[in-house]
C-alpha cells in the first residue's frame, strides 16, 4: 500500500442535527462487498487500521450498509478503539429490508442488528432503503424507526434513493427525515432538480454517492480508449451511466473540460468532479469510496477544501453538459424501472419476485375476471373491491391516502396524498398484470381548488409520458379528512378481446 502524509487542510464539516456533525466527505465502504466477493472476508482489525488512517486525516465519518459485506463489523472494531471518548468517528449505516410487512418487531430487529455489528447503543444515522413504493409498508417502517429514535436507539433517520415526491410525502406525514442519499455526479445530475430545491427548503441534507462514477471521473481515464471488459462492480454500474448519458465520446469531452479546470487550480479531475457536487444546492456531503488495503486518497480529498469553482469554471462545465443526455427518470429509478443502471443490470426479475401487497382472486360470478381487495372493512360493508379485471379491462375504485385501515396520510398536503394514492393504484394494477402505461383514464376529485396544481404535478410525474384521459373536479367534501380521491381505468395489450 502507498501511504500518504496527513494533509494540512482540515476537511469541512456540516451539522445535520444537534449532536450530529459529519465530514463533508464521507468515506464509503460499499467496496468492502466487492473485495470480499473476490478475496474472502477482510480481517476486522486490519480493516479498522485502514479506517484509522482516514480518521487521522480528518475524514472521521463512515458510510456503510447491512449488505456491504462486513463493513459494519470493521467499523465496529474501529469504534471500539474510541470507547468512552467524546469525539469518536461517526457511523452512518443503512437498513435495506425486502418489501413485506414492517411490524414493530421486524423494524426493531433490523436496527438491533446494526447496533450489534457496530457495537453501539445508538446508531448515529440510520438510513432506510425501500425497493418499491407500490408496497406501502415503507411508510410503516419509517414510523417505527421514528419510534426507535424517540427511544434513543437511533440518533437521526435518513433515506436512500428516494425521489422528491416520496421525500415530501414522508415529511408531510410527520417523519423526521434528516438526509437522503442519492446518486449525484457530473454525469448523473438528476438530484439537481426538484429534489435539491425540496431538500434545501426542508433542511434535508443530500448525501451524494457515485460522485466519481466508480472512479471514471479521474485523470486516469482522460484520453483513454473505451474499456471493453470490466470486472469491478462499481465500474460496471457507472459505465452504464456513461453509456446512457451520451457514450464515451461525450464523457471524454466532460473529462477534458474538468481537466482544464483542474490544471487551472492545481488539483485533480476527481477534485473538480467532487467539488462540483459539493457546491450544488442542498448537498450536505459527498461519499467517496475506499478500497481497504489499497491506495488511500486522503491528501487528494483534502484539496477539495482549498479552492472553489468560479463562474468561468461553471460555464465551462455547462458547455460540456450540453453534449450529454440527462440520465432518465428520477433519483432511485435505476433500482426500480428500466433502464436498470446497476452493477447487475436488469433487476426486473428481482422486482417481480418481491411480495405484492395484493393477491388477485377469481370473480365467482364472471368468467375471465379477477379482483383484488385491500382488506378494508368497507369493502365488505359496501360490497366492492379495490380493483377488478374483466377481460383486458381493469377498473380501480376511488382511492384515498389511507394507511392501514383508517389513518389519513399527509392530511394537509394534497400533492403528497396524490403520490401515495397513485402508488396504491399502481399496486392494484400490478396484481392484475398491468402497469402505469396501461392506464387510459383517471378521475380526480378535490376538496380544495387551490390544490389543483400540486395534485396535477404529482399526477404528471407518473403519467407525464402516458397521458391518459383525465377528469379533475372540485367537490364539496370527501368522506373523512381527505383532500383528494382518484380512480383509474386500464386496458391490457391493445385492448382487443
Amino acid at each position: 500500500m502507498q501511504g500518504e502524509a496527513i494533509p494540512h487542510t482540515i476537511p469541512d464539516r456540516v451539522q445535520l442535527a444537534d449532536g450530529l456533525s459529519i465530514s463533508r466527505v464521507l468515506t464509503g465502504l460499499w467496496q468492502v462487498a466487492d473485495i470480499e466477493r473476490k478475496s474472502g472476508e477482510i480481517d476486522p482489525e486490519k480493516g479498522a487500521d485502514d479506517l484509522q488512517h482516514y480518521v487521522d486525516a480528518g475524514f472521521d465519518s463512515f458510510d456503510m450498509a447491512d449488505h456491504y459485506g462486513t463493513s459494519e463489523v470493521i467499523a465496529g472494531r474501529l469504534l471500539r478503539r474510541f470507547k468512552g471518548q467524546e469525539n469518536r468517528p461517526v457511523a452512518l449505516t443503512k437498513w435495506c429490508p425486502p418489501p413485506g410487512p414492517m411490524t414493530r418487531d421486524i423494524v426493531r430487529r433490523g436496527v438491533e442488528q446494526r447496533l450489534e455489528r457496530l457495537g453501539l447503543s445508538c446508531v448515529d444515522l440510520l438510513q432506510f432503503h425501500w425497493w418499491s413504493f407500490e408496497h406501502p409498508a415503507w411508510l410503516d417502517a419509517l414510523h417505527e424507526l421514528s419510534g426507535l429514535r424517540n427511544e434513543g436507539l437511533i440518533g437521526e433517520i435518513g433515506v436512500t434513493n428516494f425521489d422528491a415526491s416520496h421525500v415530501q410525502l414522508a415529511l408531510r406525514d410527520g417523519l423526521p427525515i434528516r438526509t437522503n442519499q442519492v446518486s449525484f455526479s457530473m454525469v448523473d445530475r438528476r438530484a439537481a432538480g426538484a429534489l435539491a430545491g425540496l431538500c434545501e427548503a426542508e433542511r434535508v441534507g443530500l448525501l451524494g454517492y457515485g460522485t466519481l462514477c466508480g472512479g471514471f471521473l479521474s485523470d486516469r481515464w482522460l484520453g483513454v480508449a473505451e474499456p471493453t471488459e470490466i470486472s469491478d462492480w462499481s465500474k460496471l454500474k457507472y459505465k452504464r451511466f456513461i453509456d446512457v448519458s451520451g457514450g464515451w465520446a461525450a464523457f471524454q469531452s466532460l473529462l477534458t473540460a474538468a481537466n482544464d479546470i483542474a490544471r487551472k487550480h492545481g488539483v485533480s479531475i476527481s477534485n473538480v468532479a467532487t467539488r462540483w457536487v459539493l457546491e450544488q444546492t442542498g448537498v450536505a456531503a459527498v461519499i467517496v469510496g475506499a478500497r481497504l488495503g489499497e491506495n488511500r486518497h486522503t491528501a487528494d480529498n483534502a484539496r477539495l477544501f482549498s479552492y472553489s469553482l468560479d463562474n468561468e469554471d461553471q460555464a465551462h462545465l455547462e458547455t460540456a453538459f450540453k453534449n450529454m443526455r440527462p440520465i432518465p427518470g428520477d433519483c432511485g429509478d435505476e433500482y426500480r424501472k428500466p433502464p436498470f443502471l446497476t452493477a447487475s443490470g436488469d433487476l426486473s426479475h428481482h422486482l417481480e419476485e418481491m411480495p405484492r401487497i395484493h393477491k388477485a382472486q377469481p370473480v365467482p360470478t364472471r368468467a375471465n375476471a379477477e379482483r383484488v381487495s385491500s382488506g378494508s372493512e368497507w369493502e365488505d360493508i359496501a360490497g366492492y373491491c379495490r380493483a377488478q379485471r374483466i377481460g383486458q379491462r381493469i377498473l380501480v375504485s376511488g382511492t384515498t391516502a389511507t394507511a392501514g385501515h383508517d389513518r389519513v396520510v399527509a392530511p394537509d398536503d394534497a400533492g403528497a396524498q396524490t403520490t401515495y394514492i397513485l402508488d396504491k393504484i399502481l399496486a392494484a394494477l400490478s396484481a392484475l398484470g398491468a402497469q402505469a402505461e396501461h392506464v387510459v383514464r383517471t378521475r380526480i376529485y378535490l376538496t380544495h381548488e387551490e390544490d389543483a396544481l400540486a395534485v396535477s404535478r404529482a399526477h404528471g410525474r407518473v403519467f407525464g409520458e402516458i397521458k391518459p384521459a383525465n377528469t379533475l373536479v372540485v367537490v364539496a367534501r370527501l368522506i373523512g379528512d381527505y383532500r383528494v380521491e382518484i380512480e383509474a381505468e386500464a386496458i391490457l395489450g391493445d385492448g382487443t378481446a
